[in-house]
């Protein structure tokens, strides 16, 4: 089972180059972020015809997240539990059934900036709702997987140039804690287990030439409960898109299960 994450940076911006990277990479799901987009107006009709079934949670202008998959989904659900007051569309999960049952958790995790703030405390907030979850669902004992754009920067390794990003909420000592504490429920981060070495990103802003001088950083994960990783086989960064025709600024990751 092939399970990709790509922040998508909005579904009008990417409407062609999506297509052309699911025909040339075709993942079995796709956990889309950003997609901007309220549900009635995402061109599900274009996935269809690809084979894919289309679960998406919406919103005007901002966020917006959404699960493609060629295999069938149940228990689909829309909305991070813990705060009946939250409108922000940033989390949807299913069950996806291949070979074996597994549970599949999209996410667009809060920016946060500027910090300190009320953005950055929604941010914390946000991540403290999700380790709550989080286990939750590994009593389960099924495997899960939490994929997405986690706006969380882990270690100095994973920027080009982590100087430039103390200040910033993706960096900050409490954003890096707080997804430690995610590691720390059990969980495992795919993409370091099977690529150990630094110089590896996933985001390139399209200011300042970034991409050009590969001024990168890794903040699209996936992380997996103790029975998902057990299936982990590899994961991959496709850096490639980033260079492609009217690119998002972020590329997918993919992580492939024995399932």
């Amino acid at each position: 089972m092939k399970i990709a994450t790509f922040n998508i940076n909005g579904i009008k911006a990417r409407i062609e180059a999506l297509p052309r990277w699911l025909e040339a990479a075709s993942p079995d799901v796709v956990c889309l972020q950003e997609i901007k987009s309220v549900d009635d107006a995402f061109p599900r009709e274009m996935f269809e015809a690809m084979g894919y079934r289309v679960e998406t949670h919406g919103q005007k202008a901002f966020n917006g997240v959404a699960i493609l998959s060629r295999l069938p989904m149940a228990e689909v659900t829309r909305g991070l539990p813990g705060d009946a007051m939250d409108e922000q569309a940033r989390w949807i999960e299913a069950v996806v059934t291949g070979a074996r049952p597994v549970r599949v958790c999209g996410l667009y995790l809060p920016n946060g900036n500027p910090a300190p703030g009320p953005k950055y405390d929604y941010k914390l907030a946000w991540m403290a709702r999700m380790r709550a979850r989080a286990s939750a669902l590994l009593a389960t004992e099924m495997p899960v997987v939490f994929c997405g754009d986690y706006n969380v920067i882990p270690q100095a390794m994973d920027a080009a140039r982590p100087e430039a990003w103390v200040t910033d909420a993706l960096y900050l000592p409490d954003s890096r804690a707080a997804f430690r504490r995610l590691l720390a429920l059990g969980l495992t981060e795919a993409f370091r287990v099977r690529n150990p070495a630094p110089g590896q990103y996933t985001f390139w802003d399209y200011q300042a030439g970034a991409w050009e001088r590969n001024h990168g950083i890794r903040i699209d994960h996936h992380l997996l409960s103790p029975q998902a990783a057990d299936l982990l086989v590899d994961c991959r960064i496709d850096k490639d898109m980033r260079g492609g025709d009217k690119p998002s600024d972020h590329v997918p990751v993919w992580i492939e299960l024995a399932a």
